[in-house]
């Protein structure tokens, strides 16, 4: 999976003294050839604000909630998620919405889609229930220190406005109005390997989203042949098919993407993988 943390890094814990420093996880993305967005994840790995609240934001999914992990680990993958998608995209010759409506760079819609997956969670730091709006207003002024003379001012606003917009969208009942934004959306929903549901589902929080997020062996994305895209994910067990049908099937289907999008899904091996004993109510 895009975004996976390198060998010999350290993933954040949770539940550890967090006003001590530590040692950091890095977002690392492939980002050599545009040098803006090279020089922003730059400033986001020196923010300790930015990494303090995606901590908090994780020590409230994963410790009071025993939700999956929504920290660090989590933004790294949609980030590089929500990137291949759209350079797939412009591979193909689809413009993205904020080089067709304000004349920005393919460059500038990389920084939209990148800064729309690192903050899309961080209003977790507040509260689960509506964390999408609490993310705005706990993201604008760390969005406008990042691209701080990078941009004019002009430019900034309209940078800034269009990640505020990738963040809320990527709600429940968002309704993404630009192609970044279906991006982030989508490349969220995709965060879904096993690895995802090891806190809830190893704590032994059984329910059918962490036995089916446990069910997702693997999600590949490569270039698609009769779409731009094409999604490629391996099961161990048919229980992997709720999160497809249920949690995937809506966050493309309100994205604006499905036209670009063709997903895949099988079964590996000879036999479905035990994920539960027994199961009691």
């Amino acid at each position: 999976m895009e975004g996976s943390k390198e060998k010999g890094e350290q993933e954040p814990s949770v539940g550890t003294d967090i006003s001590k420093p530590i040692e950091r996880f890095l977002i690392r993305m492939p980002v050599r050839h545009n040098p803006r967005l090279q020089r922003i994840i730059e400033r986001v790995n020196a923010d300790d604000e930015i990494y303090t609240l995606w901590q908090v934001a994780n020590t409230n999914a994963v410790k009071r909630l025993g939700m999956s992990d929504h920290g660090p680990v989590h933004v790294q993958i949609v980030a590089n998620i929500a990137l291949k998608l759209l350079r797939l995209l412009m591979e193909r010759g689809i413009q993205p919405t904020s080089v067709a409506d304000y004349g920005l760079t393919n460059e500038d819609a990389e920084v939209i889609v990148t800064l729309g997956a690192l903050f899309h969670d961080v209003g977790m730091s507040i509260h689960r229930a509506d964390h999408e709006v609490y993310s705005l207003f706990v993201a604008q002024p760390k969005l406008r220190d990042l691209l701080e003379d990078l941009y004019e001012i002009p430019a900034r606003t309209i940078l800034v406005s269009e990640i505020l917009h990738a963040v809320i969208s990527h709600r429940a009942d968002g309704h993404p109005v630009s192609l970044e934004a279906g991006i982030v959306r989508v490349a969220d929903a995709l965060d879904m390997e096993e690895g995802r549901s090891r806190i809830p589902f190893q704590a032994g929080k059984i329910n059918i989203h962490s036995v089916s997020a446990a069910a997702i062996k693997k999600i590949s994305i490569v270039e698609g042949e009769a779409k731009p895209i094409r999604i490629v994910v391996e099961m161990n067990n048919s229980a992997g098919i709720f999160q497809l049908d249920e949690l995937l099937k809506d966050k493309l289907g309100g994205s604006g993407l499905k036209a670009y999008i063709e997903i895949d899904a099988s079964i590996q091996g000879e036999a479905e993988k035990k994920l539960i004993d027994t199961f009691q109510i």
